[in-house]
């Protein structure tokens, strides 16, 4: 392969970048190195006010009802996780979520865009739940009084909200019930025994076992949006971790946002695999290998640092012959669950970060591996970059592996994280990448 065409160092120390997939040209120059990664409590840390329980935004434990009816929740009862779906708001506390899975309040695509572009209605299922919902006092009370916060934050008056008919409100409540943006919401809001607001609680915290439980919970609410929308032909799933990745609260969360296209990333990447079938493994595994860029790996996964990015980032491939995150079988989906999670726990939790999924599409014919990147939000593109096409990403690809992996060895070497082969540990093996197969 001419890797020389995406990937070339200057004698000055230089990194000349091109994406193999977006095209995207990326310079990373010497001496714009970020700092450290740390967990170390920062000078501007304010000590948090001690609560009984979680209160400090809308996600948190004791403010259930400032979000939209809770679709389900995973809790932890006897030994095993059970998943508790269609609640009503005065059984709300009768246990304690690990994950909540609620509607967005502000749609990216709303449930009006659904309705006007495609006659979309509720199905059966969220019809009659709807109905038992709003026939519920406490449900209609949680409906009508999240939907007058919604009208009023919209710009709308006490005196215009209340001149809108329950009809009309019933009709808005869809988006509660059949829309297609959620959260997926983790329950702490601060690490256990936090003194400081730098110490929240982030992916790098859970056990490797409740990380694959995230995992398995978002996937789990993916399955159901594409159950009840026909018209859905992709779901974009990340996290935006932190106010600098777009975070709203700085309270553990996922998005789920239902499309009717793919997105000109998705095609881009799509349209690369009709020329050439293998290039995940080209361009991707096999390119990072020769390049001495892999972190870590494990029997179902694997990791690298990706090139050609506006920002640093961490590629995680899933090894899997399934392409989609909703084929993967529970241990294809716990490794590649362990490989993100492993690299979350490096991390720590004060970089802002932005975690986004990848996967063949519902309808494509040409299949691409399921893969996820974590992006540092550590720079901000500015005025040279718009004038020219090129971005400067503070980091060089090897400055990225070695940040990274002496803190997975550390991580590891304390029981944090288990099953991974680290750095030079890692298999070089042609094409690990087996999305093709089947």
């Amino acid at each position: 392969m001419l890797y020389s065409n995406f990937y070339n160092m200057m004698p000055d120390g230089t990194i000349k970048q091109i994406n193999p997939f977006t095209k995207t040209e990326v310079w990373s120059v010497p001496g714009r190195s970020s700092k450290p990664i740390t967990n170390a409590i920062p000078a501007d840390a304010q000590k948090i006010e001690k609560r009984n329980e979680d209160d400090y935004c809308s996600f948190c434990r004791t403010r259930y009802h400032e979000t939209p009816p809770e679709k389900s929740r995973l809790v932890y009862q006897d030994g095993s996780y059970r998943l508790l779906s269609n609640l009503f708001p005065s059984s709300y506390r009768d246990t304690v979520p690990i994950f909540r899975r609620v509607p967005n309040l502000f749609e990216i695509v709303t449930i009006d865009y659904w309705r006007k572009n495609y006659d979309f209605k509720l199905s059966e299922s969220k019809r009659r739940w709807k109905e038992a919902f709003l026939n519920d006092p406490s449900g209609l009370e949680h409906v009508i009084n999240v939907l007058n916060y919604k009208l009023r934050v919209s710009g709308k008056s006490d005196e215009e909200i209340d001149k809108i008919s329950m009809e009309e409100k019933f009709l808005l409540g869809d988006a509660f019930f059949g829309g297609g943006h959620e959260l997926i919401i983790a329950d702490k809001h601060y690490q256990d025994g936090a003194e400081w607001d730098s110490q929240l609680y982030s992916s790098g915290m859970m056990s490797p076992d409740e990380h694959f439980q995230y995992f398995k919970f978002t996937i789990e609410a993916m399955k159901d949006i594409i159950a009840n929308n026909r018209y859905v032909r992709y779901i974009s799933i990340f996290q935006n971790w932190l106010q600098q990745a777009g975070a709203s609260f700085d309270h553990l969360h996922k998005q789920l946002v239902a499309l009717d296209e793919w997105g000109s990333r998705i095609e881009m990447q799509i349209k690369e695999l009709k020329d050439n079938p293998n290039a995940f493994n080209d361009f991707g595994a096999n390119f990072a290998s020769m390049k001495n860029l892999l972190i870590a790996e494990n029997e179902y996964a694997i990791a690298y640092v990706g090139i050609g990015h506006r920002y640093p980032t961490i590629e995680i491939y899933s090894k899997s012959t399934h392409s989609r995150p909703n084929e993967h079988t529970d241990e294809e989906l716990k490794g590649m669950s362990d490989l993100v999670h492993s690299c979350h726990v490096a991390m720590g939790n004060q970089i802002s970060c932005n975690e986004e999924w990848y996967y063949t599409p519902m309808d494509a014919v040409n299949k691409m591996p399921w893969h996820i990147f974590i992006r540092w939000r550590i720079n901000t593109p500015a005025g040279f970059e718009g004038g020219t096409g090129i971005y400067i990403n503070p980091l060089r690809p090897v400055e990225l592996r070695d940040k990274m992996v002496p803190r997975l060895y550390k991580a590891r070497d304390e029981k944090l994280i288990f099953n991974l082969r680290i750095a030079e540990e890692c298999r070089v093996s042609p094409n690990p990448l087996k999305y093709y197969y089947s």
